[in-house]
């Protein structure tokens, strides 16, 4: 096979694991490297192994891949891999409104999250950065958003569409931590809580509700912050009033975020069935930090499914005229 197809397949089959950035970084940078040697280099073994960027893991991928092979390191992962769960509600999906690039804390750049949408056959990605409070995670200043905007939308063309969006932190208050004048200049805003996800009951039920019920919320993202396995532990759910939350949500037209990543689940299975009660909308969301993670949908869908949640209600089941018109 192509040694490049080989490097990318196996970067995206660790992103989709979750494995360390840097493992997967370092494949990804290969390819690069690899792509960019005159054809004299690539064929000869001693310079391609000096070639700065190709390591000794990726150079076996290489050379096995030359030789004919399938390389015996994305055997392995295609082993460990879990089988795809396509679900009939996956393949009802057209779009996907959460998801992360280099200027924050994603691996990749807007170009590559791009590519990567369009090969999952996607009619419409958002680009959803974090704000500024998030320091850890790199926010974007609003200096930083208004530069990324027309960046983001210079990768549209040819029935594809990158959307403009944030993920927007929920301040204690209830606020949102970006410019209102800002926000409304961009195609989708996901808020969620990232702060003192301890806070009492009743406060954290009234941040909620305030966020939600501001006019350029579109989608509440993973509502109860929870995490319940992987490398970074596990965290207890946020007390809130879901019954009171989710018929904000309905009131507004702000869509309920299904979080597609394993170690979320979020929202769990009974808050799911609550916010169905309440009549809101859904959108099934990948949260993807690299280009790999983009296909964790299938998770999200799996579980929309198995929850009874109509595709009707869920909004990345919409045609992109559709979407735009209710995220106005």
């Amino acid at each position: 096979m192509d040694p490049v197809d080989a490097l990318l397949e196996i970067a995206s089959l660790l992103e989709r694991e979750r494995a360390s950035r840097y493992r997967a970084q370092a494949f990804r940078q290969a390819a690069a490297t690899f792509q960019d040697l005159p054809s004299d280099v690539q064929g000869d073994p001693t310079r391609l192994r000096a070639a700065k960027g190709i390591g000794e893991s990726t150079f076996a991928v290489i050379r096995q891949a030359q030789a004919g092979e399938v390389p015996e390191y994305l055997v392995e992962l295609r082993g460990d891999v879990e089988p795809e769960k396509v679900s009939e509600l996956r393949g009802k999906l057209r779009g996907d409104l959460h998801a992360h690039t280099e200027w924050s804390d994603g691996t990749t750049s807007i170009e590559v999250m791009a590519a990567a949408a369009r090969a999952q056959g996607h009619e419409y990605q958002a680009i959803t950065d974090h704000s500024p409070r998030l320091r850890v995670a790199r926010g974007l200043s609003a200096e930083r958003l208004r530069e990324q905007i027309p960046q983001v939308r210079a990768q549209s063309g040819d029935g594809f569409t990158l959307l403009a969006g944030i993920e927007v932190d929920i301040l204690e208050g209830g606020g949102l931590d970006q410019e209102d004048a800002l926000l409304a200049d961009l195609d989708i805003v996901v808020a969620s809580v990232h702060s003192k996800l301890r806070m009492d009951g009743r406060a954290m039920t009234a941040r909620m509700i305030a966020a939600v019920s501001h006019p350029r919320v579109n989608v509440l993202g993973h509502c109860t912050g929870r995490l319940v396995q992987g490398d970074r532990g596990t965290r207890p759910p946020s007390a809130f009033d879901a019954a009171a939350v989710f018929a904000a949500c309905a009131e507004n037209g702000v869509a309920v975020e299904i979080n597609s990543r394993p170690e979320r689940q979020d929202p769990p299975d009974e808050l799911i069935a609550i916010a169905l009660e309440a009549g809101c909308l859904f959108s099934i969301d990948s949260d993807a930090h690299a280009p790999g993670q983009l296909s964790l949908l299938d998770h999200g869908a799996e579980r929309a499914e198995r929850a009874g949640v109509p595709a009707s209600r869920i909004v990345t089941t919409w045609g992109l005229s559709r979407l735009l018109a209710w995220a106005e």
